[in-house]
């Protein structure tokens, strides 16, 4: 039995995340202490709870200790292959965190997986389930691995209703990833998503992100006005490259004008391209599991390294047969990730 302590590094939700989903895909008995002890809510949250009860069903798993408030948890994990899953977070917890879990989970299923799940799409830290149309799915195709997700309605907090139908074909081997440079620059797209909101904050939130991004791209980006339970609005961009891709996104909050959410927006993504990065620091840390299990040897640059991502490491070493490299120059850092050959425990078809 492997024992994970919860509240080690970043200690939150991401290691209960990844060591569920590693579980399954490995078949190894997996017990997590302490969790998130050190955050100002300590044990699991509801968006918690649902991942894993979500990654459990998927698998026909044994948990115990999966209940909000929880420090504890236990997974016997099960070898059953379910390919439809339907899920309600309840809140306006994210979608895409628990998608995360659910995606990595079904590593070795043989059939497609479809989910259908309700929460929230677009809600503070997390990652937009737009991030995953525009940046994060097409760069594990380029792993080979074919995900998508279709946003029916959008779910902004304290509401949510947001419902996403999302699917993963099945995965064989995973090429590894080589983002050593970008390449050369080809432009920016991205899409400004506003509901139950006046017509005119996306497009002011549009026109001023626009204008900061225009010293280097005319950026093409697509307006969505919906209609649904909850209200907000938001933008995501990416720069694509010939090798590779970077994101940024911002979310509208009470006090800011509309138009800082698209300056916001566009100059985390300018920083982003000046740093010499090949993946902005957060899609790195969604990757590297995927990078952990490939058949060959990963690189890429980022501007920081965050708790995340370091989180992300030891969490994997728990699990696999992997070696993480990190190398400073200059003002970025210079990543590896080499697979090692005693991974027994995963089957590519």
């Amino acid at each position: 039995m492997l024992v994970i302590d919860g509240s080690r590094g970043e200690g939150g939700g991401q290691m209960v995340r990844t060591s569920v989903a590693m579980a399954t895909v490995t078949g190894t008995t997996t017990r997590l202490t302490r969790i998130r002890e050190n955050r100002p809510t300590n044990g699991l949250s509801k968006q918690h709870v649902t991942a894993v009860q979500a990654v459990a069903e998927m698998a026909g798993s044994t948990v115990h200790g999966n209940e909000v408030g929880s420090k504890n948890l236990f997974i016997i994990p099960g070898d059953q292959q379910r390919n439809n899953i339907k899920i309600n977070i309840g809140t306006a917890g994210s979608i895409s965190l628990v998608l995360q879990a659910m995606l990595l989970a079904a590593r070795n299923h043989r059939q497609r997986l479809s989910i259908d799940i309700t929460g929230g799409t677009n809600v503070m830290w997390a990652p937009p389930i737009d991030s995953y149309q525009y940046l994060l799915f097409p760069l594990m195709r380029k792993m080979d691995i074919y995900a998508d997700a279709q946003v029916i309605n959008r779910g902004f907090y304290p509401q949510g209703g947001g419902r996403v139908l999302a699917t993963l074909d099945p995965i064989g081997e995973i090429s590894p990833l080589d983002l050593g440079t970008l390449g050369e620059f080809k432009g920016i797209k991205g899409v400004c998503f506003s509901q139950r909101l006046p017509e005119w904050m996306a497009t002011n939130m549009v026109t001023r992100c626009k204008e900061v991004l225009a010293p280097i791209a005319d950026a093409d980006i697509e307006i969505q006005r919906t209609e649904g339970d909850s209200r907000g609005a938001g933008i995501v961009l990416v720069a694509e490259f010939e090798n590779g891709m970077l994101g940024s996104n911002a979310l509208t909050s009470r006090g800011n004008p509309v138009e800082k959410t698209g300056e916001d927006a566009a100059n985390d993504l300018l920083n982003e391209i000046s740093s010499g990065s090949t993946l902005d620091v957060h899609t790195a840390d969604q990757l590297l599991p995927y990078m952990a299990m490939a058949t060959g040897r990963s690189q890429f640059t980022v501007s920081r390294i965050s708790k995340h991502l370091l989180s992300q490491m030891d969490t994997l070493e728990s699990f696999l047969d992997v070696t993480f490299g990190v190398e400073r120059k200059d003002s970025i850092y210079r990543f590896t990730v080499t697979p090692g050959e005693n991974n027994e425990a995963i089957h590519p078809r």
